[in-house]
């Protein structure tokens, strides 16, 4: 019978498996705040982007005065639902522009 401290001369993988497994501490309300600014980030990058293509699309000519006029209603409630959803969760524009370290912002800067 062997008068060895446990885990000596043990094999490291079963040593390994018999530690406790660490694991990460969160706020649940952090984790919330912190999706709900991904989620609000990526439709304000969709946003953003059919707002763009509207414009060029009525800038070509491409629309009736009537697709014109919906499109312009649709974006400035799609708007105004954006910033109701940033204040409900704390957030501002600016929050959402994400920093992409060398390549800039993800969104344009206004």
């Amino acid at each position: 019978m062997s008068t060895a401290s446990p885990g000596k001369g043990e094999d490291p993988a079963r040593r390994q498996a018999r530690r406790p497994r660490m694991r990460i501490e969160t706020d649940p309300e952090a984790v919330e705040r912190d999706l709900s600014r991904l989620v609000l980030t990526l439709v304000e990058l969709v946003r953003q982007l059919v707002e763009r293509q509207s414009i060029r699309r009525m800038e070509q000519g491409d629309l009736s005065e009537e697709q014109i006029e919906t499109l312009g209603l649709t974006l400035m409630r799609l708007e105004e639902a954006m910033n109701e959803l940033c204040e409900r969760f704390d957030l501002t524009p600016a929050d959402l522009n994400l920093d992409l370290g060398p390549l800039g912002t993800l969104l344009p800067e206004d």
